[in-house]
This record gives structure tokens, sequence and C-alpha cells, in this order.
């Protein structure tokens, strides 16, 4: 039987969900507040603005806690670098490429 265990890298596994849990969650918010409700090309009031923008900025920090406490689950802290600073990367380029079409 071919059992893999969850290497014990606090500090690497840690940092990962700090830094590249950070960036993720900051693209995640930001692909939301592209094709989220009425987007950011879309002509809306300030009110609609100043609540959409409020709305974008509180979710990041419940986000980033559940990444944070997720990712002690990786089997090493390798493994969760790679993974949460790959999607990081992705999400962020995916939001460059929104901030292009503008």
């Amino acid at each position: 039987m071919n059992e893999f265990k969850i290497q014990p890298h606090w500090w690497s596994k840690t940092l990962a969900g700090i830094f590249a849990g950070f960036f993720l969650s900051i693209g995640i918010v930001g692909i939301f507040a592209w094709l989220g409700p009425d987007g950011l090309t879309q002509q809306i009031s300030e009110e609609q603005r100043l609540w959409k923008t409020q709305f974008n900025m509180w979710i990041i920090t419940p986000i980033w806690l559940i990444i944070l406490s997720f990712v002690y689950l990786f089997r090493t802290g390798k493994q969760a670098w790679t993974w949460l600073g790959g999607f990081a990367c992705l999400t962020i380029t995916i939001v460059a490429g929104f901030r292009g079409m503008l």
C-alpha cells in the first residue's frame, strides 16, 4: 500500500499561504470585480461604485484566510508554493488581460 503522508513543513507552508495566498486572493477578487455584477466597464452610480469597491476590498481577507487555513493540507511546502504560486500567477495574468481589453 502506497500511502502519502502530509509532511510537517510548517514554515514553508505558512509562508506559501501568506504570500502566494495573498496574491491568489487578490487575483480571485480582481476576476470577480471584472466579471461580477455590472463589471468594471459598465456605467454605474457613485453609490454603486462605493459599495462595489468596499465589497471587493473587504472580501479579500476572508478568501485569504480560507487559503491560509487549507494550505496545511498540501503534502509538502514545495507543493504548496507550486500550486498557490501557479494559481496566483494565473489569476493575476487573467486580471491583466482583462485590463488590456479596456
